[in-house]
């Protein structure tokens, strides 16, 4: 007869065995798992397997295993799914009809179909992100002797081209740094996005946004090198001297710093631009607002643009200075917006702004109004409709003085523009909007340019 104590072993060496075969391959095989009525998240928790023998009692941490992941394999495919799943897609569909009447009874016409499809990803290990757009642009209507709108390639021809391509590195939660091929938006080097597809640029770039919570000031931040740009309607990527307008075989890229200050509605910045042996161009812009009510604000600001030619002057063979400054003034009341700006350009040559939309207070659609010698008088008036959301309008005039070359005349422009951004709807992601231009040009003989464009966008809601 078993003993007492030598049953109780028997019948803990059996319940050890049931538990054995309960857990062995065999019987998991045979083992049914209740369907489930969703999937449930696996958390690091759940995953981990103590997989080392240990004599740490359950419960306590030893430490050398404080302030880590407790299973760092783990912990990196925890973060690469995070990354995937927080990637975001950028969708776009683009229809642009331009029709542009010249000075000299010349005419550009076209009409264009196509878009954007890009994506950025979340960042891996909370550090690196990448992403990539393409762009494409196909003709719909464009007669071979009314080329030049910029909608299509010349010869009114279609292209794609995989236009960014990018790694994003978190610095820190303020700072980043960007290398490879992106849209970037500075004063004098940016998308200029005002036709079908933008420009964009190879590039290593540095920026920083600082502050600007709990009543602090922000401060922006910007410094790295433009190696290349492809321009709005290319397929190829070129140095930024040669589309400056250096000479074939001139290789040189852009060196930008710059930062802007900004505390209430007071802000100010500058940036330098510098490209060896082409260009340095100095800008500087200041901003301060007034409110004077619930829903009516003046706001001020000033403008300084300074070019001078570098280095051996491969840009046009011999040295060069000129220089521009604006002042404005705004009055906010509602929807409604008025603006009076002058500009007044200088020097011995025409301003540039070759790598993006200039930045002038008084360029508009067609005319840049900083030819050297050249000052103008611009009136703006806005208007966003409170009954239709996303709906407004605006009307603009300016007035230019004659320019210093005695070959160039004084002009003036008269644009219209509007538009409808549907917010809700079966329209949604929608936006129609109508421009106009009228610019005359005094002379000898007075002669006139008119510029229509009409433009459907569709940015898909779920994207």
């Amino acid at each position: 007869m078993k003993t007492r104590r030598e049953a109780r072993f028997a019948q803990a060496a059996a319940i050890a065995w049931m538990a054995c075969a309960l857990a062995s391959p065999a019987h998991a095989q045979t083992t049914t798992v209740p369907p489930q009525s969703e999937p449930v998240e696996e958390t690091e928790d759940d995953v981990y397997v103590e997989t080392q023998p240990s004599s740490t009692e359950q419960g306590q941490t030893r430490m050398n295993e404080a302030f880590a992941p407790r299973d760092r394999a783990q912990w990196i495919r925890d973060t690469r799914r995070k990354a995937f799943r927080d990637t975001k897609w950028d969708v776009q569909v683009r229809s642009f009809y331009l029709d542009r009447e010249k000075y000299d009874d010349t005419g550009s016409e076209a009409w264009a179909l196509g878009g954007s499809l890009g994506f950025k990803t979340g960042y891996f290990r909370d550090r690196f992100a990448f992403g990539a757009t393409g762009y494409t642009s196909q003709e719909l209507y464009g007669p071979e002797d009314r080329d030049g709108t910029l909608l299509l390639a010349p010869g009114q021809e279609g292209y794609t081209v995989l236009g960014e391509v990018y790694g994003e590195f978190l610095i820190n939660e303020d700072s980043r740094l960007t290398l490879g091929r992106r849209g970037f938006d500075t004063p004098y080097i940016n998308r200029n996005d005002a036709r079908m597809t933008p420009n964009t640029f190879q590039a290593v770039l540095f920026q920083g946004l600082y502050g600007g919570d709990e009543g602090r000031p922000e401060w922006r931040v910007g410094g790295g090198y433009f190696d290349k740009i492809k321009e709005r309607n290319s397929e190829d990527f070129v140095s930024m001297a040669k589309d400056a307008g250096a000479p074939d075989g001139t290789e040189r890229g852009v060196y930008a710093l710059g930062a802007n200050y900004k505390s209430g509605d007071f802000s100010f910045g500058a940036i330098n631009y510098y490209s060896n042996d082409i260009i340095n161009i100095f800008y500087a812009e200041g901003k301060y607002g007034i409110p004077m009510g619930e829903k009516t604000k003046l706001t001020f600001a000033l403008q300084y643009s300074d070019q001078t030619s570098v280095g051996d002057e491969l840009l046009r063979g011999t040295d060069f200075s000129s220089d521009q400054w604006g002042a404005k003034a705004e009055l906010a009341h509602g929807g409604a917006m008025f603006t009076a700006a002058y500009t007044d350009a200088g020097g011995d040559t025409n301003m540039q702004n070759p790598w993006s939309g200039y930045p002038g207070f008084t360029s508009v659609q067609v005319e840049d109004f900083n030819r050297d010698g050249e000052s103008a008088w611009m009136l703006r008036a806005g208007y966003t409709f409170p009954w239709i959301k996303g709906a407004s309008v605006y009307a603009l005039y300016v007035d230019g003085s004659d320019p210093q070359s005695p070959t160039e005349y004084a002009k003036d422009e008269y644009d219209v523009n509007a538009q409808w951004a549907v917010p809700d709807g079966f329209l949604k992601g929608l936006l129609f909007r109508m421009r106009y231009a009228h610019v005359r040009q005094q002379g000898p003989v007075e002669t006139t340019l008119d510029d229509f464009r009409l433009m459907v966008y569709y940015d898909p809601p779920n994207f």
